[in-house]
């Protein structure tokens, strides 16, 4: 049986989730190893869990993509700490909604061309992102 029917659109759109998903998995875990203060002290394991979820998409991504016959980047978009638990909060929501809307596209993309497979495995992603942008925005509200 042939492999799935993909486009250079698609595979450029893959390698850039996996560039985003190495960004945010080391960012994330480095806030978690930077944290300082109470209230950062409150928040550190979920930096650390949401790292760990977003290298096993990247890893996904990965594996897709190589299927696909496309070559997985190891390079990750800008990687930024931030030096207050607000500005990393912040960053990483914006990080979420980015990735919120890329892999909308990329559903969008994969259904263009029959690929329910690549579809349904960013659905799922998909799912975890908006969970994570829940976590940040959660997180950045004051009491």
């Amino acid at each position: 049986m042939p492999k799935q029917k993909t486009s250079p659109e698609l595979l450029d759109l893959l390698n850039q989730a996996i560039a985003r998903e190495i960004q945010v998995s080391v960012q994330y875990m480095w806030q978690h190893v930077l944290w300082k203060g109470v209230r950062a002290y409150a928040v550190k394991d979920a930096f650390k869990k949401i790292a760990i979820q977003e290298m096993k998409h990247a890893e996904a991504i990965a594996e897709r993509l190589n299927y696909l016959g496309g070559t997985p980047t190891t390079k990750p978009t800008p990687i930024f700490i931030g030096s207050t638990l607000e500005e990393m909060l912040s960053t990483d929501l914006k990080d979420e909604e980015g990735a919120i809307v890329m892999y909308r596209k990329i559903i969008a993309a994969a259904v263009k061309l029959g690929d329910e497979t690549t579809a349904q495995m960013f659905r799922d992603i998909l799912k975890e992102e908006e969970e994570h942008h829940d976590v940040f925005g959660s997180l950045l509200e004051k009491e």
